[in-house]
């Protein structure tokens, strides 16, 4: 290096001690710049022409989401995520409790199978595995109660035999109806237990958590208080003007967010697991299927919640404290039950061909009119749609006979109460069900007929009123089917808007 003139160089001898000091110093800083906890988000494949994985995980990185969480352990996804360093959860379903439970064979079977077979050098980065989703909802019936815990106990002893121990965590995804009850006051935050009838098992199944070093893992749906409970304050959904004081904390509480993850904090601590880290593995809104659901609420609550993670501001109890959370979810599922409601199919930050719906910062500066990157490379049917024949004698009961049909086997969740296309006059409304079906069959010709009231056309019959979107049809058939959460949604909804609703005055 030259030296400017005038200026002498000097080898000066630093004291070891002061070196410590200054390593000390570094580390500090370099934890402080890696406490974020990197953005994660659900993606889910119930879908009838799902995209293909390659194309998701691409998707993925361009939009430098780093964290992805699974509801089964499909080998085409898993096969798609080698090499990405993306960090994974990996699921159990339900439906495998019992066998996980009552032999730990099984359960060391599974975790050779789905997720050492991927923890080669350079192989896929998996975190955790989801022991069941959220078993202990009141309208199970207590079906999974007596074996969740040993499925959990049986795959962490599975992990920990196959080297994976402190690399790879078991935990349990529960939904927020595990607090309180209605027999139990929850009208604040600290005021929360877990629920009476499984007291006991949770803290059992958190103890078991803590041992390994694994997250208690919660899902949050404000949005469902709001769509199911009409005294509920739309700015407490949001992060608005409307508050909560906790008296016995004077803590005061802006949105349902912060309250929900103090109520479960509370619940934690008087377990005897004041420290626990937490994981939020679902939260979102949906964008269609409810007058609640649109793109607008949508963009409005994501970026919010961005920015709330951002902000590094913690709760009320967990003050200054980083968030690890889950946006639910990726991709629009149009496969999902809908007998929580026509939502189910819409809260997808993208729409079902990987197009974003609206603009959202992921790095939660509150940046405007960022918009996530879309799917590259998609692979869309013939620019054809299937409408109402404008030639055709129509009879209204015929009509309604063949609409009837279609959705009975294809996805009109737009056309539901408060969606999308509801307001549109009945032959809009048949043809958007006709094209549905149409596409939903790979624009076979033989799916456009209808006892001859329907018409294949090129030109887009897309009406343009609010975001009603007559779809194109994806080429690709789907490799594996996930049922994993079809038959759990349903009763997810209600026991959730009761535990919410609760978190108020």
């Amino acid at each position: 290096m030259k030296v400017p003139e005038g200026i002498s160089m000097k080898r000066v001898k630093v004291p070891a001690a002061l070196i410590g000091v200054l390593w000390v110093f570094l580390l500090a800083i370099g934890k402080n710049v890696c406490l974020a906890e990197p953005l994660g988000v659900n993606w889910g494949d119930i879908s009838r022409q799902p995209l293909p994985p390659g194309i998701v995980v691409k998707m993925l990185r361009d939009n430098n989401i780093t964290r992805v969480k699974l509801f089964d352990a499909d080998y085409e996804t898993l096969k798609a995520l080698v090499g990405t360093n993306i960090e994974v959860m990996v699921a159990a379903p339900n439906d495998m409790l019992k066998k996980l439970a009552t032999s730990e064979r099984a359960a060391r079977d599974w975790v050779s199978a789905n997720v050492t077979r991927y923890m080669f050098r350079g192989g896929v980065n998996i975190k955790y595995v989801a022991v069941g989703n959220e078993p202990f909802l009141i309208a199970y019936n207590g079906s999974y109660q007596n074996v969740t815990y040993p499925a959990l106990v049986n795959i962490q002893k599975a992990l920990e035999d196959a080297g994976h121990a402190g690399q790879v965590f078991a935990t349990v995804p529960f939904n927020a109806d595990v607090l309180c009850g209605p027999s139990v006051d929850c009208s604040v935050p600290s005021g929360g237990v877990f629920r009476p009838d499984i007291a006991d098992l949770m803290v059992s199944i958190t103890s078991a958590l803590n041992r390994t070093g694994a997250p208690f893992s919660l899902n949050i749906y404000p949005f469902l208080s709001l769509a199911l409970s009409p005294d509920f304050p739309i700015d407490y959904a949001f992060f608005g003007d409307f508050t909560l004081t906790d008296s016995a904390t004077n803590a005061i509480y802006s949105n349902v967010f912060d309250a929900s993850f103090d109520t479960l904090v509370s619940a934690l601590t008087k377990a005897g697991f004041p420290d626990m880290h937490i994981i939020i593995g679902e939260i979102g809104w949906p964008t269609d299927g409810n007058k609640f659901a649109n793109i607008q609420y949508a963009e409005k609550f994501n970026n919010q919640v961005m920015t709330h993670l951002a902000s590094k501001k913690g709760t009320p109890l967990r003050p200054n404290r980083e968030f690890d959370v889950y946006l639910f979810g990726l991709l629009d599922e149009n496969l999902k039950s809908v007998d929580p409601g026509a939502f189910e199919r819409h809260w997808g930050v993208f729409y079902y061909d990987g197009n974003p719906k609206y603009a959202l910062d992921l790095s939660g500066q509150g940046s405007a009119d960022v918009w996530p990157k879309p799917a590259v490379g998609v692979d869309y049917l013939e620019p054809r749609w299937c409408i109402v024949n404008p030639s055709a004698i129509v009879d209204a009961d015929v009509l309604t006979k063949n609409v009837d049909y279609a959705c009975q086997r294809t996805d009109c969740s737009a056309l539901q109460e408060g969606g999308s296309c509801n307001a549109l006059d009945t032959y809009i409304k048949a043809s958007y069900a006709f094209n549905n079906y149409y596409q939903f069959n790979y624009q076979d010709k033989y799916a456009c007929d209808f006892e001859g009231l329907a018409t294949i056309t090129s030109s887009d019959p897309s009406p343009g009123v609010r975001q009603c979107r007559f779809q194109i049809g994806l080429s690709y058939q789907p490799v594996t089917a996930s049922s994993v959460r079809i038959q759990a949604e349903s009763s997810a909804i209600v026991v959730l808007v009761l535990f919410v609703s609760s978190l108020l005055l």
